[in-house]
């Protein structure tokens, strides 16, 4: 179990690598250069939630899931802290999309999420296979749609919000974030027993 706290820590930040590359340059080049940090991830064998949640099989996968969720969290709240203190001018950026997220209805939240879930879990089992280029596409692919991605908000969420502004609104999303994550994740695998 260390090692799952240590790789879910880790990856965790490797997402926030990403993050911090796309709220610096923004737009196609932004979402193109936040490939890394799942390309990281990947290759290291890390554990990050939506590379994990498809392949979700044993009674060991469920029980590891909650523990990969909290340490993803852990190493987005230590990179969004360490962006604050180094990176002070991408606090406003990531505000910017932590605003557009409490916009939204908590079902367009679980949707746009799902969205993002279907696509990760289709990148990396190309990746597994050693296809990358599925990848360098389906990253640019959830953040230029808008898809929701919820270990990159935790990294957004660090790196805007303060223990002030943490309210049950930005708890009751980032659930329904990693609900829709979940369902999106094992979309393909849920469709394919009515097949």
């Amino acid at each position: 179990m260390k090692k799952v706290i240590v790789d879910s820590i880790l990856a965790g930040f490797c997402i926030s690598l990403g993050g911090i590359v796309n709220l610096k340059v923004g737009g196609i080049a932004g979402a193109v250069l936040f490939s890394f940090g799942l390309i990281t991830v990947i290759s290291y064998r890390l554990k990050l939630y939506t590379g994990v949640s498809g392949f979700v099989r044993t009674r060991r996968d469920f029980i590891e899931l909650p523990v990969v969720i909290i340490g993803n969290v852990v190493g987005c709240l230590f990179a969004g802290l360490a962006t604050k203190y180094a990176l002070p001018d991408l606090v406003a950026t990531a505000q910017g999309i932590v605003d557009a997220r409490l916009s939204k209805s908590l079902w367009q939240v679980l949707l746009l999420a799902a969205a993002c879930g279907f696509i990760m879990t289709t990148v990396v089992k190309f990746a597994r296979e050693g296809k990358w280029l599925p990848l360098l596409f389906g990253i640019p692919l959830f953040i230029l749609s808008g898809f929701i991605h919820s270990i990159a908000d935790a990294y957004y969420l660090s790196a805007a919000l303060t223990f002030d502004t943490l309210t049950w609104s930005v708890v009751a999303l980032y659930i329904m974030e990693l609900l829709g994550n979940f369902i999106g994740c094992n979309l393909y695998r849920g469709m394919q027993k009515f097949a």
